[in-house]
């Protein structure tokens, strides 16, 4: 996020109705102002030790709720887990293979070229990119 906003500006801006618990994830998501990559397992942990509760169910459906209103983006990683970015510019991913962890990568020197036509009936809507990285 380039300003930093109040979690219920956050939500308020997109539309959404800022109840307790959306903004109790919002504040853990964008309350210090910094970009974020969370699963909904760890917003859930750090949900638990802030003392409120929620339910697993409730942060997934949560995190839905903020992809559809545009404050985040899904990025799914082996088709089995997925991560959800506070950042929503077009922008790669490093995959950290040893500890999981889903980071930006810099796109200055990227480009993505040469992407193949899309079928008649659709458009590319967006390209995800993630690097997968191991330690040396």
């Amino acid at each position: 996020m380039t300003e930093q906003k109040t979690s219920t500006a956050w939500l308020t801006g997109a539309g959404l109705r800022p109840t307790r618990q959306r903004a109790l994830l919002a504040e853990l998501l964008v309350g210090d102002g910094k970009d974020r990559h969370v699963t909904a397992e760890s917003l859930f942990e750090a949900a638990k030790k802030s003392g409120e509760q929620v339910s697993l169910a409730t942060v997934y459906n949560t995190l839905r709720a903020f992809c559809n209103a545009g404050l985040m983006h899904e990025i799914t990683v082996d088709g089995t887990k997925s991560y959800f970015d506070t950042n929503t510019s077009e922008h790669p991913h490093f995959f950290w293979e040893d500890t999981g962890e889903l980071t930006d990568a810099s796109r200055e020197r990227m480009e993505i070229v040469n992407l193949p036509d899309a079928p008649a009936e659709a458009e590319i809507a967006s390209v995800d990119v993630v690097i997968r990285l191991r330690r040396t």
